[in-house]
């Protein structure tokens, strides 16, 4: 039997990185300034044990590939003490930082930015708690939360989903002890007992070549092998043009758009986002390529035009076939690792909207339909469903970027009180004449 809790909050949030902690942002600075009486209550869960953002991919000295402005609150409220700004004049980095003449901070600091965030907001946030089914329960829906063992229900006009990404693998794939991926990469190197001879590294983007060289670096007595089927890595296109594609604007622009148009708008600006790597990164390896075949020891091996066919394991290692597109030739690397960095999907929301999914929309493809306040279409429902990212097919590319997530925390939350039903009011009848 489950425990209840009887209040009724006005918003429910699952899952607390970045998105969800830029809502529960725009709450507290809501209410900071509103009556009492129209003021938010916000609550949050999320399964892991603390506060945490793809910390197997926080490589030292790898940066952001966004700027700090885009930070939790900046593009929505410069004046926020939630800013990235904010953080440094806190930690007393502030002018350090500006001398360091850089719109990027590495991916640490800018991980530890969020902690401090979220350490600030730590009264809203339930840590250790998987939300496992939501229920339409009339005018509010009761969201049932596991911990410890136990499961409690808990109640809410709105619920926000914020489940954040998940692995995506080539089909067959398995993951095991010396199998893995990219998102798991600096938890799994402390396992090794043995520094490995051989690493093999498929994928064509960012995380690849990242992950090729953190290994080529930490292991330098390792070969490492990066395979793709591109003929070579591809710049990512940050020019200042291409970048509107993730301005709050073009999020109007590509709601309002055919699906003919929204195709083509995806298509054509794939290059920013999707299997493209920064330029520094992609020199940086060809440098290290060369300057091995100058000595005659090649230890980074590019694998070009090329493609894993086949994936055996062992105990001790796993036997990698490669196949060489242009010519069919196949090669059998023996390895002590293969990471596959072959990107991120958004977590499938139909399993936690368990009941309440009867109630959700879906066009001719069966994905969501979502409103421009990113709230999903319903049928029969008291209450509002949120979604941030799985909206890609309707919001595009920003959907589970950080480009627009202040902006969206903000829409979200006007939305909620928007929708919010007005109190109602009591007739005084001794008062009224008549």
């Amino acid at each position: 039997m489950s425990a209840v809790d009887d209040k009724i909050h006005d918003v429910l949030g699952i899952g607390f990185g970045p998105s969800n902690l830029a809502l529960a942002i725009a709450i507290e600075e809501h209410n900071r300034t509103a009556p009492g009486s129209d003021r938010l209550d916000g609550v949050f869960f999320e399964r892991k044990a603390a506060f945490g953002w793809h910390r197997g991919m926080l490589i030292e000295g790898t940066t952001m590939q966004v700027s700090f402005l885009k930070d939790l609150v900046t593009m929505r409220n410069p004046a926020s003490d939630f800013s990235f700004l904010s953080y440094l004049h806190d930690k007393q980095r502030l002018v350090d930082f500006i001398n360091h003449k850089t719109m990027f901070p590495t991916r640490v600091e800018y991980h530890d930015y969020l902690e401090w965030a979220a350490a600030r907001l730590d009264d809203v946030v339930h840590y250790d708690s998987e939300v496992v089914e939501i229920r339409p329960g009339g005018e509010h829906f009761e969201v049932v939360v596991r911990h410890d063992g136990r499961t409690t229900v808990h109640r809410a006009r709105n619920v926000v989903l914020a489940m954040g990404l998940e692995a995506n693998l080539p089909a067959g794939a398995e993951l095991g002890d010396r199998v893995w991926h990219n998102l798991d990469l600096l938890h799994r190197v402390g396992e090794l007992t043995d520094a490995p001879r051989r690493c093999v590294v498929v994928g064509a983007g960012q995380s690849a070549a990242e992950a090729t060289e953190y290994l080529h670096r930490t292991f330098p007595a390792a070969e490492v092998c990066s395979v793709f089927s591109r003929y070579g890595f591809s710049p990512a296109d940050d020019s200042p043009f291409a970048n509107r594609i993730f301005d709050p604007q073009a999020v109007d622009d590509f709601y309002a758009a055919s699906p003919e148009v929204r195709g083509d708008l995806m298509n054509y600006h794939r290059n920013t986002n999707y299997s493209v790597v920064d330029l520094d990164l992609i020199e940086e390896l060809y440098s290290r390529a060369y300057q091995e075949k100058v000595r005659g020891e090649q230890r980074l091996r590019i694998l070009n035009a090329s493609r894993v066919t086949d994936v055996s394991t062992r105990s001790d290692g796993v036997a990698v076939t490669v196949e060489f597109l242009p010519s069919g030739e196949r090669t059998v690397l023996e390895s002590d690792l293969l990471v596959y960095a072959t990107g991120c999907r958004p977590r499938d929301p139909f399993g936690i909207l368990g009941e309440a999914a009867r109630y959700c929309a879906r066009d001719d493809q069966g994905r969501l339909q979502v409103e421009r306040d990113y709230r999903i279409r319903t049928t029969d429902l008291g209450g509002g469903i949120y979604l941030q990212g799985g909206t890609e097919h309707t919001h595009g590319l920003t959907s589970s970027l950080l480009s627009n997530g202040a902006v969206r925390a903000g829409e979200i939350r006007d939305s909620i009180i928007t929708r919010r039903p007005a109190p109602e009011t009591t007739r005084d009848y001794a008062l009224t004449p008549g």
